[in-house]
């Protein structure tokens, strides 16, 4: 599914004119001016899954946060906004093919982290309602308890309980029983199974943070699977190679002047990943 069609940046030329009608040059920075004209970036035309590609500072957050503040797509975490950035969107342009779903948004590692520092607030909740329980498992089985009448029904029944079980079964049946503990990979992951919804456009700026290969693999293959079949289109920034190689993405290397798009396979870190391997395949193979 395709929302965007394309994006467009001010060029060089409507950059001068910008800063020819500033009155005040009182600013050590123009920040998002100034950034992508020397890479020739001008234009970007988008796929239902589009990558953005590039090193530390190639600008990939940059570009990513113009355009879903241009399209207005909501958001969780703060971002960088310099004094500059509205007259910067006014400078942008875009073109849809048919209109962006309500609820679009955009999604950082941020946003992910949050997400994650929330179950491990729960889990250490777990953690201390465990080492409660076990306390009063001991203090229940070793009491001295005796029953007289009705009243001692429901304390009666605890007593037996606990002393026909070994303590980490009890622990087990009566501590939250639908509550589990993840770790940070499954709680980025369970993250990305409830954000993501079907019919909507979402960009991702680094979504493979805290995520282990595996479960990178894994979220690779949930966001082919939401674009192909459930009507989802996808901006993503990203280094992992396991989200360059999604089928059918169309990636663009902000390393590269002019930025171009290219097969994953030609990226330069795809190429140090290759020849990596290529130098350690003896070993693999024994």
């Amino acid at each position: 599914m395709q929302y965007i069609e394309s994006f467009t940046l001010p060029d060089e030329h409507a950059e001068w004119k910008f800063f020819i009608d500033q009155k005040s040059k009182a600013f050590t920075t123009y920040y998002p001016f100034q950034l992508f004209p020397n890479k020739h970036l001008t234009n970007l035309t988008f796929e239902p899954v589009t990558i953005l590609y590039g090193d530390n500072g190639s600008g990939k957050s940059t570009l990513l946060n113009i355009i879903a503040e241009k399209l207005n797509l909501t958001r969780g975490s703060l971002y960088n906004r310099s004094s500059f950035y509205e007259d910067y969107l006014e400078l942008c342009d875009y073109q849809l093919r048919q209109p962006i779903p309500s609820d679009s948004a955009i999604v950082t590692s941020d946003d992910v982290f949050d997400a994650m520092l929330h179950v491990r607030a729960l889990n250490q909740n777990i953690d201390d309602t465990r080492t409660d329980m076990f306390k009063d498992y001991l203090t229940t089985k070793f009491s001295d308890f005796h029953y007289h009448n009705m009243a001692d029904y429901d304390k009666l029944k605890k007593v037996l309980d606990v002393r026909r079980k070994t303590q980490s079964r009890y622990v087990r049946e009566n501590l939250m029983a639908n509550a589990r503990e993840w770790s940070n990979g499954e709680s980025a992951m369970q993250f990305f199974d409830q954000k993501l919804q079907d019919n909507h456009l979402y960009l991702l700026d680094e979504p493979e943070n805290s995520l282990s290969p595996q479960h990178q693999q894994e979220l690779a293959q949930l966001l082919t699977d939401s674009a192909r079949f459930f009507g989802c289109q996808f901006i993503i920034a990203t280094h992992s190679p396991f989200v360059l190689a999604m089928p059918h993405a169309k990636v663009y290397d902000l390393d590269a002047t002019p930025v171009v798009a290219k097969p994953w396979q030609a990226l330069p870190a795809i190429q140090v990943y290759a020849a990596f391997f290529a130098q350690h395949r003896d070993e693999f193979e024994q």
